[in-house]
């Protein structure tokens, strides 16, 4: 009973530990800045430029994020002697969390689409598209058996965000560095 037992144990071990559905991942995935070439399998990708947006579309009938739109163009090259689909790419913020692409390209001007193929030797370019709220991310490329991954760190710029309708205050701002009453003393003024 005693053998049995121990049998039964060790098969009950060697379950829990030997059939997982997800290799265990003993290296880092490696992470490349954005506008430098992420090469993983066959694919080469790139990013070219990201944009964070409001809205799509005319302001007649505009497409509005439940967040923000993040637009990302992207170059994706094949290096192999054979036509690839180019796999899914994913939005992954600093906490974790995924986003994955819009299955809708309504009002993204060059979108790459879902269904989408490159052929061998050559790059394909277009415009993949998130909707996130506004904070840093990274993208995850895979290789084209989705086997392996890479990371490109997209910069937190709101350098293209385009806002509707903003207005700038135009009042002059009192100057808040001058001291006032006899307890501070006057700082020369620098240039």
């Amino acid at each position: 009973m005693r053998l049995f037992t121990l049998s039964l144990f060790s098969f009950a071990l060697l379950g829990i530990t030997g059939c997982s559905d997800t290799p265990a991942k003993t290296e880092e995935v490696r992470t490349v800045p954005a506008g430098e070439k992420a090469a993983i399998g066959h694919f080469t990708y790139n990013v070219v430029d990201s944009q964070i947006l409001t809205q799509l579309g005319d302001a007649a009938s505009p497409r509005v994020p439940t967040s923000r739109f993040l637009l990302v163009q992207i170059a994706v090259t094949n290096s192999s002697n054979v036509e690839n689909p180019i796999p899914g790419v994913e939005l992954v913020g600093d906490s974790g969390t995924t986003y994955n692409e819009l299955t809708d390209g309504t009002g993204v001007t060059n979108w790459l689409g879902i269904v989408r193929k490159v052929g061998p030797g050559q790059t394909e370019r277009g415009v993949i598209a998130f909707d996130a709220p506004a904070a840093h991310y990274k993208l995850r490329f895979s290789d084209e058996a989705a086997s392996a991954e890479i990371l490109a760190d997209l910069p937190l710029s709101y350098a293209h965000e385009k806002l509707d309708d903003a207005t700038v205050p135009t009042t002059e701002l009192p100057d808040v560095t001058a001291p006032t009453g006899s307890q501070f003393h006057q700082l020369p003024k620098t240039k």
